[in-house]
């Protein structure tokens, strides 16, 4: 397996950051494997795949580059580089476009396992790796960035509340598959065969991505390191779609009654935000009257954001209302719309 020392001040001073970039190239891995973990990733293959196949059936080049930077274990790096936190798209892919060409030829060999292909041996693998991640960027996330940054923010702030309530060793343990803290000063950051490394002393950055079935490790010389996570199913869209009971629903209202479900377990207004798709004011004068009902209460504060959770009466409610049926779901946050 593959681990990572980390000293206590390291883990301290880490931080969630967001991507445009990472984001991207989990969005252009998607593409390539063409495999849905959820119908929010499924509609959103049908809208952008066609796109994607056109452009890799009219570009060998790219066509061979794409699976060949993905590799079976490790990713080109010049395709993965290292977020820093803060930076546009556009700053993010200069800095794919920058990578030395003898360097890319290099990650590119590390990432096939062997000789480089006859039509890949050349100059301009890092420009072309940009150009690919500029068209998914333009063509299949920047429409949804909004959304999907929402739904990112919210991921962290989920991740921060973890943090405060049970320590980094259970945030770590649910990041994605392959990762969990091992104890003493060890991160396994995967389930490969990989050398451990010191990291002590750098920068520890997590970074979530709304692809499901994605992610990947990457650093920036010595100083920066990175964990790039798939954020959690229930704000990637599987949560937001539950159906609302129809008895719940006819009491409360259809919307009102969503908010109330999904504070099965503390949420923020930002994450109720991005996964009930519905507006900041209205998801605020939703909890304010559950509130007042006595339906759901302040569960505490992560950062800015207050936590809200059902009460002992809210959940009453909430199961009743499922043991009276479900009604025909309604719209929730989905990866895509």
């Amino acid at each position: 397996m593959g681990w990572w020392r980390i000293s206590a001040d390291t883990l301290a001073g880490s931080r969630f950051v967001l991507s445009p970039l990472a984001e991207t190239a989990a969005a252009l891995r998607l593409l390539h494997t063409a495999r849905a973990a959820h119908p929010g990733e499924r509609a959103w293959l049908g809208t952008h795949l066609p796109a994607y196949r056109a452009l890799s059936a009219a570009d060998p080049v790219t066509a061979l580059l794409v699976p060949s930077a993905f590799g079976t274990v490790w990713i080109a790096d010049f395709l993965t580089v290292t977020p820093r936190g803060g930076e546009s798209f556009e700053e993010e892919v200069e800095r794919v476009r920058a990578v030395p060409a003898a360097a890319a030829r290099t990650q590119l060999r590390r990432a096939v396992g062997g000789p480089l292909p006859a039509l890949l041996d050349r100059d301009d693998l890092a420009d072309r790796a940009a150009g690919v991640l500029t068209h998914v960027w333009e063509d299949a996330v920047r429409p949804y960035w909004g959304r999907r940054r929402r739904v990112l923010e919210a991921d962290v702030v989920a991740r921060t509340a973890q943090v405060a309530r049970g320590g980094w060793a259970a945030a770590l343990d649910a990041l994605r598959p392959g990762t969990r803290w091992l104890g003493g000063d060890r991160l396994q950051v995967n389930g490969h065969e990989l050398p451990p490394r010191e990291i002590s002393g750098a920068e520890l950055l997590f970074v979530p991505v709304t692809a499901q079935r994605t992610g990947w490790v990457s650093w920036e010389g010595t100083r920066r390191y990175a964990l790039v996570y798939p954020c959690a199913g229930a704000l990637a869209g599987d949560r937001g779609r539950e159906p609302v009971p129809a008895a719940l629903g006819a009491l409360l209202g259809g919307a009102r009654a969503r908010v109330l479900m999904l504070l099965g377990s503390p949420m923020s207004t930002s994450q109720l935000v991005a996964v009930t798709g519905q507006g900041l004011g209205s998801v605020g004068r939703h909890l304010r009257v559950l509130r007042e009902a006595g339906l759901v209460e302040r569960a505490g504060r992560t950062g800015r954001s207050v936590l809200y959770v059902r009460t002992a009466a809210g959940e009453v409610l909430a199961e009743a209302g499922r043991g009276a049926g479900a009604g025909a779901p309604s719209a929730g946050a989905r990866v895509g719309s």
